[in-house]
């Protein structure tokens, strides 16, 4: 009998929930688990470092990961598994574009520290500690990975093959791509393995936007009470659907939430952060300047809104700003 393909999964800069989506494969798992031999999943099986070095170069059909690159350890695991694996798959927003831990680039390392272990309220007066890399005990001599300036996409480290896009990728996006990997079937490389056209297009609401959609204001979700039937940018809400890819079945907006763009953008845009404000500044419709205040004062983190995932990507990258003091 062949032996089966071998596939890894290792959780860089993120919250967890790209190895949630695995999970949530529910039985689905089990014909994951048939198909193939797992050889690396360190939250969910008990894999050492060694147990990757050991394996001949490329000698794992495909590694899955997630997370942005923030870490020295998460930079050597990243190229470990590139070196021993015939293709790399990004998986989730964090490696693809950077992540929610992307916008960390508004700040430095220096900052950071200042901040979380001098300034903060929760530090104690006269408990001023800042992590050491290492520290040497009668044991030997412990340490911790370096925490980098900059947060990096998977990409900016190493070369990547395929992106699986999502925060999390659906169990559905997960499935078809294990599916596309196992019968060979394989798209070019640098292909997003999602939809190829904005989400509008498969939105439920999409049916009940208007032809000529103009805003006369913008509002904020959670003080809205949001009509089900109807598109949620026609209602003010900041909806980046629009522009951002499809493939995700719409998941948020059938729960009444507008799209915060995690798919990241389609092919065609090499910013989303810029085209989600070129688009939704091309749908106001303001006349007054007392009006524009009042819409802006409704988008008090523009970063956070139209840079969510993909800071890291964008042409901005990264920028200064000072933390605040307690």
């Amino acid at each position: 009998m062949a032996d089966k393909p071998k596939v890894a999964f290792y959780w860089c800069a993120s919250c967890g929930g790209c190895e949630e989506a695995v999970v949530d494969l529910a039985e689905g798992i089990l014909d994951v688990i048939a198909a193939v031999d797992i050889v690396f999943w360190p939250v969910a099986l008990d894999f050492k470092v060694r147990d990757v070095k050991e394996l001949p170069d490329e000698s794992i059909t495909v590694s899955f990961i997630n997370g942005a690159v923030r870490l020295s350890e998460q930079e050597e695991m990243a190229r470990l598994l590139r070196r021993k694996s015939k293709f790399v798959i990004a998986f989730g927003s964090c490696s693809h574009m950077g992540g929610v831990p992307g916008l960390a680039n508004l700040w430095d390392r220096a900052s950071i520290f200042a901040w979380y272990y001098h300034d903060a309220p929760s530090v104690a007066p006269g408990n001023v500690r800042e992590p050491r890399e290492h520290v040497r005990v009668p044991e030997g001599t412990l340490e911790l990975p370096a925490f980098w300036d900059t947060v990096k996409t998977l990409d900016q480290v190493i070369d990547v093959d395929y992106y699986l896009p999502g925060c999390p990728p659906t169990p559905k996006l997960l499935a078809d791509a294990v599916g596309v990997l196992l019968r060979g079937d394989l798209p070019p490389k640098g292909s997003v393995l999602a939809g190829t056209r904005a989400l509008c297009h498969e939105c439920p609401l999409n049916e009940s936007k208007p032809e000529k959609l103009l805003l006369k204001d913008i509002r904020r979700v959670h003080l809205t009470k949001v009509d089900p039937e109807k598109c949620l940018l026609a209602q003010g809400l900041l909806c980046l659907g629009p522009v951002t890819r499809g493939g995700c079945e719409a998941l948020c907006v059938k729960g009444n939430m507008p799209c915060t763009g995690c798919f990241g953008p389609t092919d065609e845009v090499r910013d989303q952060g810029a085209k989600g404000i070129a688009y939704v500044s091309s749908i106001l419709d303001f006349d007054e300047e007392a009006d524009i205040e009042r819409a802006l004062a409704n988008v008090p983190d523009p970063v956070g809104t139209f840079y969510r995932y993909s800071l890291p990507r964008a042409y901005l990258m990264r920028t200064r700003k000072v933390m605040p003091h307690a």
